[in-house]
């Protein structure tokens, strides 16, 4: 069956696949131009399930996705739902608490709920007399010639339609994106990390939260790490991220029970043992992806975004900030080309690919930050120096963190400018060390210290170094 949209609008029409979180928000953002919008969701409307499938790692609002979302006035909305997180919060082996803020005072990132957020945005979007939202309907065929795209729906049967632009919203795995395989001069890569995650509850004791509520919770050990982010429940969701070959040598629950005392002891009157013991066997440990591809449409008629056009793992906390600052970027390029979809889409691919790539490969690195770095004193010291300067010299120095998680500075400017700045910093702390060398080196030239005194405290020291190395 054939349908074409039943509006009076001379209008173009928009057919956004995927009705997620980008999906969801890119339908707002095109409405409000007045355009006629159809979304397109495989699954049923989670609004009216019972059940939620789909990924349920908390997200981490920030700076470049409150833009979006005030773009369609729905930023204090979604605030108030959300729980800001000040600092990361550390957690030694030994139970020890340090934070780590993550900017200036004031700043903050928010921990908000996929599901919920997901269900305000689609309902926003239904508020535009010129949106429909169609579910159940996958996506079996398309054609980037004409417009025309062929679903499926649960009984079997099939419903064509036929827009002027189609917008790929339909994730990692996107249907809409392997028709861009089938054509030359598409670049596409996807990487599994080795590493997978498993989500687990911290309820809350007495009705109030188990830990302190604003912060990112983390315990780093080097090769993996768990984290937990607050609920508006009062609950914590741990995320336990770890190699998928450690995960498959834990078989019983009492072995559950023994990894958690030798690495996050702290955690289990949180968590409980009963529950550990039942809800690390519940599902399997998932794996992550990150994506990358280029160009990021066709022609004039079609034009991936989200994660359809860049899925990354989750460890800068960019994934939907990214993905919503897509929406905001395309918006602002239609301005531009005052809405010539041609000229659009072809900039829009320009700007946003080495973008996309920086925070690919940023959140990469910081998950090596996360499980690791965190423990150094070195990556401590060098934090403090940047915070230092960039309190001095606010528009010279501006650590990676601030730039990419509370401004709207360009990814790969992000990048090049963290890249400078830490040559900067190196050098500094370099010739300050040099200048303390010299100068200490002219003072004992000046003022020879007698060797006598120097004698037995340099013998004690010794003595302490050999005691330190007997077992």
């Amino acid at each position: 069956m054939e349908r074409s949209p039943e509006r009076q609008s001379k209008k173009k029409v928009v057919a956004v696949v995927g009705g997620g979180l980008v999906g969801a928000l890119n339908a707002c953002f095109f409405a409000k131009r007045g355009f006629d919008v159809e979304v397109f969701e495989t699954r049923e409307d989670i609004r009216q399930a019972k059940i939620v499938k789909g990924r349920s790692i908390n997200l981490a609002l920030s700076h470049r996705g409150r833009q979006a979302l005030k773009h369609v006035g729905m930023e204090e909305k979604i605030v108030s739902q959300g729980i800001p997180m000040h600092a990361r919060m550390i957690h030694s082996l030994s139970g020890k608490q340090s934070p780590i803020p993550y900017g200036k005072k004031g700043q903050y990132i928010l921990s908000v709920d996929r599901a919920n957020l997901n269900k305000e945005l689609l309902t926003e979007a239904e508020t535009y007399p010129n949106t429909k939202l169609n579910f159940d309907h996958k996506l079996q065929d398309w054609s980037a010639e004409t417009g025309l795209m062929t679903f499926v729906r649960p009984d079997g049967s099939t419903e064509d339609f036929q827009a002027d632009l189609i917008v790929g919203c339909d994730g990692a795995f996107s249907a809409i994106r392997k028709q861009f395989l089938r054509r030359s001069r598409f670049n596409y890569s996807q990487t599994y990390i080795p590493h997978g995650y498993m989500e687990l509850t911290m309820p809350p004791i007495n009705g109030e939260f188990a830990m302190k509520p604003n912060y990112l919770h983390i315990w780093p050990r080097n090769t993996f790490m768990m984290i937990a982010l607050p609920n508006m429940d009062k609950t914590f969701t741990c995320t336990l991220f770890m190699p998928f070959e450690e995960f498959e040598k834990i078989t019983t629950g009492d072995e559950v029970i023994e990894f958690f005392q030798r690495y996050f002891p702290d955690t289990i009157p949180l968590i409980g043992a009963d529950a550990l013991r039942r809800d690390y066997f519940r599902l399997p440990a998932q794996a992550m992806v990150s994506v990358k591809c280029s160009p990021y449409h066709i022609g004039g008629t079609c034009v991936l975004m989200g994660d359809a056009a860049h899925a990354v793992v989750p460890f800068y906390g960019q994934g939907m900030n990214a993905g919503f600052e897509d929406c905001i970027v395309f918006d602002e390029i239609m301005d531009q080309f005052n809405e010539d979809f041609s000229a659009v889409l072809q900039e829009y691919t320009r700007v946003r690919v080495p973008d996309d790539h920086a925070i690919a490969d940023l959140a990469m690195y910081n998950y090596i930050e996360m499980r690791a770095h965190v423990n150094s004193k070195w990556f401590l010291f060098k934090k403090y120096v940047d915070n230092l300067l960039h309190f001095l010299m606010p528009r010279t120095i501006v650590p990676l963190y601030t730039m990419v998680t509370f401004t709207r500075t360009r990814y790969h400017e992000a990048v090049e400018r963290w890249h400078w700045q830490n040559k900067v910093i190196n050098r500094g702390l370099l010739f300050s060390a040099a200048g303390a060398v010299l100068g200490g080196s002219y003072m004992l030239i000046k003022n020879p210290p007698d060797i006598n005194k120097l004698v037995t405290p340099a013998e004690k020291m010794w003595d302490r170094l050999v005691a330190l190395r007997t077992p």
